[in-house]
């Protein structure tokens, strides 16, 4: 049985609201959850930035859902520190965690102060820190010295079985390097031949584990006011690489996206006031090979979004809905 999910913006929403939307999220239906880790927002709209791992742990003990992170260590995060986290919800929550592991973007990471990395340098830090925390989350004692730096680090509280660490891709390329230590993949919603010359390559590769993709949708009644929310929340989000990982703050992807038009959007997001059209979407990308599909409503007020998938969206593709958490 696929999972649909709940992406859970922490860009764009208060902590606590947040925490409501995918408890929320849970009830109409939706079987996962998953969020991002930002320090800042994509652009001053959108005005939020809870931290992630402190959300996590509130969110796993008041609902029954898995759940997954992507993260970026090496710069603003130490692995060791990335590992004890991962760890430590893996212990607390057995089976019900994973992580997505990238190298990052400038606009979280300058912070540090320090130099950011051309992306093959980056690459070759995140290859680091993911053999730092594999290790790490096996119970080893780490010692290395490299891009990044370990001192005799351990973690002593461990799950029993590690949570899966998994690759973000939006390339070929990055899906063909991914797949020699990914224990998964996740991509985000782009035309299907390219989603599907991903998966190809991932898997040619000998990439293993689960297929995963974030949607960015906007739904609303109205088509115009669909339309306008995307273009409002989402139009810093529409530039490719290498822009989006080197500007730095939410003002400079404000300036970028200033002659950005509504109908630039379209892509990027799915818009639709029509949501046997947003069914046909997911119903697509279940069909390319996704086990998990994780919906993210780029409009800030979410619950009419969730009471309008969980009514007419989910049941149409077959999802079952979890039982409720008991301590909910």
């Amino acid at each position: 049985m696929p999972v649909l999910g709940f992406h859970a913006s922490h860009e764009q929403i208060h902590p606590a609201a947040l925490l409501d939307s995918v408890r929320y999220a849970e009830q109409v239906g939706f079987t996962g959850a998953m969020c991002s880790d930002h320090l800042t927002p994509w652009n001053p709209r959108q005005g939020h930035s809870g931290f992630a791992w402190s959300w996590l742990g509130a969110a796993m003990a008041t609902t029954s859902l898995p759940y997954g992170v992507v993260n970026a260590p090496g710069q603003r995060y130490h692995p060791v520190i990335v590992a004890q986290a991962i760890a430590t919800l893996g212990a607390m929550f057995p089976g019900r965690f994973w992580a997505a592991l990238g190298s990052g973007e400038a606009m979280n990471e300058h912070v540090t102060g320090e130099k950011w990395p051309r992306k093959d340098v980056r690459d070759a830090r995140l290859r680091e820190c993911i053999d730092v925390i594999r290790a790490l989350l096996a119970g080893e004692e780490v010692t290395h010295d490299g891009l990044v730096t370990v001192d005799r680090a351990r973690v002593w509280s461990l799950p029993d079985q590690p949570p899966a660490l998994v690759a973000p891709a939006v390339t070929a390329g990055t899906a063909r390097r991914a797949a020699e230590w990914a224990d998964g993949l996740i991509t985000i919603n782009q035309p299907v031949p390219t989603l599907r010359e991903l998966i190809e390559t991932y898997r040619g590769a000998g990439g293993r584990g689960k297929l995963a993709v974030q949607v960015h949708v906007s739904y609303d009644p109205d088509p115009d006011r669909a339309l306008a929310i995307a273009h409002d929340q989402w139009r810093s989000n529409v530039f490719p690489p290498p822009l989006v990982w080197d500007l730095d703050t939410a003002e400079a992807f404000d300036q970028a996206s200033a002659h950005v038009q509504p109908a630039d959007v379209e892509g990027a997001v799915l818009i639709s006031a029509d949501l046997g059209r947003h069914t046909q979407w997911l119903a697509e990308l279940l069909e390319l090979g996704f086990d998990e599909v994780y919906v993210h409503h780029v409009g800030q007020e979410q619950r009419g979004f969730l009471d309008a998938f969980g009514q007419h969206v989910l049941p149409q593709l077959q999802v079952t809905p979890r039982e409720a958490a008991a301590t909910r």
